[in-house]
């Protein structure tokens, strides 16, 4: 081969028919592969799918690999239709399955007016779920949107049937039940193929500028309750504590009264009884009631000379008794006889 000479390949031309014929089969071949690309789709374990064939509706379709005819024929609509969702009012948190509430003001939803005209901010969670598919997406073009709604509009006409005090504190359960109970019947009645769950309140407390005032008031009556359960555990001690006093103290009367009246008796009875002897005997009986009476008093009265009134001298004599304990020294008395 002479030196500077190149080596060229011939490609030999296709006639137009060939040609023609080749470029249809490669269209065909890509209208096959794209009709059976788009001719598959998969349904996952918690979901079912709403098949529409021109827009219309034709039937739903259980989890796993399933046909529709390719090219727009056919759309797929996906729901979620065992899986728990749940719309947040006045908060937001991740994982939530409300694509609304990073648009919505969450301050002015969540403040409300209660029955007696007092300002409650109240925060609150709707869990649902979709029931019927087909009522889903063919019944409301935002059902979604229609249950936030429909949510807020419930919530703020159970809070105002409510005080402040009942939303703040005690009336939580109920709001919440009287709550799901409208809601529901709402949900019904407009067909939205959803099913109201649950409605559980979150955090409830005055609006922030009112929330120092209301901290207040409430600190007020936490010691105003403190101090009456002081005042009833103290009346629940001293009460009984003095009732049971008195009733020693009359238990005592009625026994010294008992006592008192059985000797006044006992007096009354010796004394009928004395008062008869001495109408039978009045001499001996008086004789006896001295004597008795002589004897009871005069040990008492120590050792005693009794002489005749009309003696001139007394003589000393020895005392010829034990000797006996001094005793004291009784008052002064006229002499006996």
């Amino acid at each position: 081969m002479p030196s500077g000479s190149h080596n060229t390949i011939t490609i030999p031309s296709l006639d137009p028919q060939r040609r023609r014929s080749l470029i249809i089969a490669t269209a065909v071949g890509l209208f096959v592969l794209l009709g059976l690309t788009g001719s598959f789709y998969s349904v996952g374990p918690e979901s079912v799918a709403v098949v529409q064939r021109f827009g219309r509706y034709i039937g739903i379709s259980d989890p796993g690999l399933r046909f529709k005819l390719p090219f727009g024929i056919d759309t797929v609509s996906i729901l979620p239709v065992k899986r728990q969702l749940k719309l947040e009012f006045g908060f937001g948190s991740e994982g939530a399955s409300n694509p609304y509430q990073t648009s919505r003001e969450t301050d002015a939803e969540a403040d409300m007016v209660t029955g007696d005209l007092n300002a409650a901010h109240v925060e609150w969670v709707v869990q649902y779920e979709i029931s019927d598919p087909k009522a889903y997406l063919f019944n409301l073009r935002e059902p979604v949107a229609t249950l936030r709604d429909l949510s807020e509009s419930v919530m703020r006409e159970v809070v105002g049937d409510r005080t402040v005090d009942e939303v703040l504190t005690i009336g939580r359960q109920g709001i919440e039940n009287a709550a799901i109970e409208k809601l529901t019947i709402v949900v019904n009645e407009l067909e939205m193929g959803l099913r109201v769950q649950q409605v559980q309140l979150k955090n409830v407390h005055p609006p922030t500028n009112v929330q120092a005032s209301f901290d207040e008031v409430n600190r007020a009556q936490q010691e105003r309750e403190q101090m009456i359960n002081q005042a009833n555990g103290n009346y629940n001690r001293e009460v009984p504590k003095a009732r049971g006093e008195a009733e020693k103290d009359i238990q005592s009367a009625e026994g010294y009264a008992i006592e008192r009246v059985n000797e006044a008796e006992g007096d009354v009875a010796r004394f009928t009884a004395l008062l008869e002897q001495y109408e039978k005997a009045p001499d001996v009986t008086r004789q006896r009631i001295y004597l008795e009476t002589m004897i009871d008093l005069l040990p008492a009265l120590g050792n005693k000379i009794v002489i005749d009134e009309e003696a001139r001298q007394l003589l000393p004599l020895l005392n010829l008794t034990a000797p006996q304990q001094p005793q004291p020294r009784p008052p002064a008395s006229p002499r006996g006889r």
